[in-house]
């Protein structure tokens, strides 16, 4: 009964710890050329998937998965 127990708090700890590293994923983008729009380049994140558009030079800075879909 005791190992039950144990295993039991064990699981939770651990999906206590899973969750609270999951929103402090970073974003990975990729350039996506074939969604580019005149001057502005297209990014999709690996992590989350959101997508973005930026003009200056390189990727996003910002996690954009909280905006609506594009």
């Amino acid at each position: 009964m005791h190992i039950v127990i144990g295993l039991i708090i064990a699981f939770i700890i651990v999906a206590i710890f899973a969750r609270r590293n999951r929103t402090t994923r970073r974003c990975r983008w990729r350039e996506d050329r074939a969604g580019d729009r005149g001057n502005l380049r297209k990014y999709k994140c690996a992590a989350c998937g959101a997508e973005a558009f930026t003009a200056s030079k390189g990727p996003p800075d910002t996690c954009k998965s909280h905006l609506p879909p594009v």
